[in-house]
């Protein structure tokens, strides 16, 4: 039996879930509106203030898309009520990030600044010059956004230079000996 499958997903005030033909789930909240079709095979209910989640059958497929179907519901509820975040932090001499509109300008020790877009739906905010906060409600698109601002300069084993997450741990390196 799927644990996490099981589990009912608590819906909070002020947000709406309605389930349409085909599986097709909307969530509306303080926050904004996600939509998302879910596999068809798998029966959505709304109870009151909670959403359920069962499956026809014990086959292994099954199986796994119960738990799946029902972690993709919860992460949109919480996206529309709360939001998500991902905190990036740039460490080396002279790397630093610039917000402007909704570029992105990030100096990374390359011969030209890299100017990335933010997506629809998503903000990045530059708290100082070397933090920067990927927000948004869709947890997939944040972190997504977040992989591709790190992707522009991961960090390296030996000094730490590069993007990195905040809650990321550099497994360090020790750098060649010198002549005895």
């Amino acid at each position: 039996m799927s644990r996490i499958g099981r589990m009912p997903i608590a819906i909070p005030a002020g947000v709406t879930v309605e389930v349409a033909e085909n599986n097709t789930v909307t969530v509306k909240g303080p926050k904004g509106t996600l939509s998302r079709t879910l596999p068809s095979e798998m029966t959505i209910e709304v109870k009151g203030a909670e959403v359920t989640v069962t499956r026809p059958n014990d086959l292994k497929r099954m199986k796994s898309l119960h738990g799946l179907t029902r972690t993709l519901i919860h992460n949109m509820v919480v996206g529309v009520s709360e939001g998500y975040q991902k905190v990036l932090e740039i460490n080396g001499v002279g790397y630093r990030a610039a917000k402007e509109g909704k570029n992105l300008t990030l100096t990374l020790g390359y011969s030209h600044p890299v100017v990335m877009v933010d997506p629809e739906g998503i903000e990045s905010v530059c708290e100082t010059a070397n933090k920067i906060i990927v927000k948004g409600i869709d947890k997939e698109k944040v972190g997504q956004y977040a992989a591709e601002i790190r992707g522009k300069r991961g960090p390296e084993p030996y000094k730490g230079k590069g993007i990195k997450y905040a809650d990321e741990h550099i497994r360090r390196k020790v750098g060649k000996a010198g002549k005895k």
